[in-house]
């Protein structure tokens, strides 16, 4: 089994949990390449990889049978970034805060590697969003897991965000920005806005406005075959754009186009593992005295 491993720095309390899985794999005979910056951090750190196998890139990665991403969520959103359109399975181990996508605490890794081996492990087809510009943005890596993202670059003024769905003029977003989330993304940046929460399963966006200026705009729930197209003015003339918190400020007359990413993103999920559980443990959904 070929294992590509990408993630950041943890605490030390993790350090046992994390060199007893190099530990599992190496005596599984597992092929291990690792992220290289990761992999001098393991290093310095004083674990025991068992290889010095390492990649740069994307284009340096082996065909892996799944990538482990060890960090928090924002790790996993950049290991979805290295699968790519290759579409790897990513376990995602929590060694960070909340671990709303990275669901595999360190106590639970060697029954995971158990799982894998024993070829128990459920994969979990999430969409993706992809951003279509008259110029390249963000150098090939134009999809998201949770969100894109219109939002203003200054601290004063609101921006005015002219949206289009399948051509037809949609509304005028007087506010801060605009948010175009997955059903994975409901339960972040969106949410934060009043955006609902959405089962992973569904085939649709959240549109959620930023701060709006009009009482009676609220989110909007479209099917994800929709095309999604927007005008943005500001005094400025500038605006941002952003991809899972990777953004860039751009002009005005920049031309920004939304629709469904052709690829998805495959997440390794545990007998045990549900999406209602989570919601209850980590974002305490229905908290309640009298529960």
């Amino acid at each position: 089994m070929k294992i590509a491993i990408h993630g950041r720095n943890f605490a030390k309390e993790a350090r046992p949990f994390v060199q007893a899985m190099f530990d599992t794999l190496a005596k599984k005979g597992a092929e291990v390449q690792l992220s290289a910056d990761f992999y001098q951090f393991l290093t310095e750190f004083g674990l025991k990889t068992h290889t010095d196998r390492t990649y740069l890139t994307t284009a340096d990665l082996i065909e892996a049978d799944f990538i482990f991403s060890i960090g928090g969520d924002g790790t996993l959103l950049e290991s979805v970034m290295q699968a790519k359109q290759q579409q790897i399975p990513i376990l995602g181990i929590n060694t960070g805060r909340l671990g709303f996508l990275a669901t595999v605490s360190p106590g639970m890794i060697q029954a995971a590697l158990q799982e894998i081996f024993d070829g128990l492990v459920q994969i979990e087809e999430r969409s993706l969003v992809h951003l279509a510009s008259d110029i390249d943005l963000f150098a090939g890596y134009n999809f998201a897991l949770n969100d894109f993202v219109i939002a203003k670059t200054d601290t004063s003024s609101m921006i005015t965000v002219h949206a289009y769905l399948d051509g037809e003029y949609l509304n005028s977003y007087w506010a801060d920005g605009l948010i175009v989330s997955t059903p994975t993304g409901s339960t972040g940046y969106s949410l934060s806005c009043g955006g609902p929460v959405v089962l992973p399963g569904n085939s649709v966006f959240v549109v959620s406005p930023i701060s709006p200026h009009n009482l009676s705009v609220r989110p909007i729930i479209i099917p994800d075959s929709s095309e999604l197209s927007f005008r943005v003015e500001s005094r400025s003339n500038n605006f941002l754009v952003s991809l899972d918190s990777r953004f860039r400020i751009v002009e005005g007359s920049t031309k920004l186009v939304v629709r469904k990413e052709k690829f998805v993103a495959k997440l390794v999920k545990m007998k045990q593992d549900s999406f209602l559980n989570t919601l209850r443990s980590k974002l305490h959904w229905g908290l309640d005295a009298r529960n």
